[in-house]
């Protein structure tokens, strides 16, 4: 028997044990996978009937089929909220991919065997509580707060300028909640970059922004589409940002229908709201999958 006669004998056991392997990892899966299906499947039933429902006098939920708590939500006021939740979540994802790309860049690029460390640093903090975390944020953001007194006292703002109750705080509370999101996939993607690559782009575009631009920027374009994708889902239904940092006129669809379900006691206005919302969350996904696809289609050729 020749050597390239055993070696495929021997790579046979190899294969099978790894195809076996392979399908017990797949069978421990499925239990679990069932688990989330089934009551994700339940939970959206059950919003979907509410939507649809009414409410008895005394403010309970009851089942049934009436449309006007879906006609209600064409009402002007409900389609500004809908609208400032998306720009604040766009904006949000704006901001984050501003930032996080510089602190991505330099862990994966110059953090060396402190890049794990690095990466800690930056995630650890964001083990505390959401609701903790921003009553801290909103502390550090009120007119007493160190970063308008240091402000003020540089001659950049005065005694009338508000971060909270605006717009603009509302958006900030939100990158700081979500900025982790972005910057984990954007590390992992320039990790996963041949420096070689940027290198080249050097002696063909000269400059370090440029470079960036036509080389750094599309090879991690999936790792910014995926953080976008993740700062944007809870951004867009986000209510703690807006309740803290914001007033009447920052309130969010997630602040409605928090309001709706605890507090205006009419479950199925609050749940057609959550199905409006959800709409456009799974629009926004389906893009995503969509472009995902497409650059796997044209990395393939």
């Amino acid at each position: 028997m020749d050597r390239s006669t055993k070696d495929r004998g021997a790579a046979r056991p190899r294969t099978g044990h790894a195809a076996a392997s392979a399908r017990l990892w797949t069978w421990l899966m499925v239990p679990g996978t069932l688990w989330m299906i089934g009551f994700l499947i339940a939970s959206l039933a059950l919003v979907a009937t509410l939507a649809v429902g009414t409410t008895d006098p005394l403010g309970n939920p009851r089942f049934g089929f009436n449309l006007d708590n879906i006609t209600a939500l064409a009402d002007p006021a409900y389609r500004d909220v809908l609208i400032r939740s998306l720009g604040y979540a766009l904006a949000t994802c704006a901001i984050c991919l501003v930032v996080a790309y510089p602190v991505a860049y330099a862990i994966a690029m110059y953090g060396g065997r402190f890049k794990n460390l690095l990466i800690a640093a930056i995630v650890v903090p964001f083990f505390a509580n959401y609701l903790v975390r921003m009553y801290g944020w909103s502390v550090v953001l009120s007119d007493d707060g160190p970063l308008l007194k240091a402000l003020r006292s540089v001659g950049l703002a005065g005694d009338d300028t508000h971060i909270l109750q605006t717009g603009p705080g509302v958006i900030l509370g939100l990158v700081y909640g979500f900025v982790v999101f972005m910057i984990i996939p954007l590390y992992a993607a320039l990790e996963r970059m041949d420096v070689s690559v940027i290198e080249a782009g050097r002696d063909l575009y000269g400059g370090p922004l440029r470079t960036f631009f036509f080389v750094t920027l599309p090879a991690t374009r999936q790792g910014a589409a995926a953080g976008a994708v993740l700062v944007f889902l809870p951004a867009m239904g986000d209510f703690v940002s807006a309740q803290l940092m914001g007033g009447p006129d920052q309130i969010m669809i997630g602040n409605l229908i928090q309001d709706k379900f605890f507090q205006g006691q009419n479950w199925p206005l609050g749940s057609a709201l959550t199905m409006l919302m959800m709409a456009v969350l799974f629009i926004g996904m389906l893009g995503y999958l969509r472009r995902t696809r497409k650059d796997e289609a044209e990395a393939a050729q």
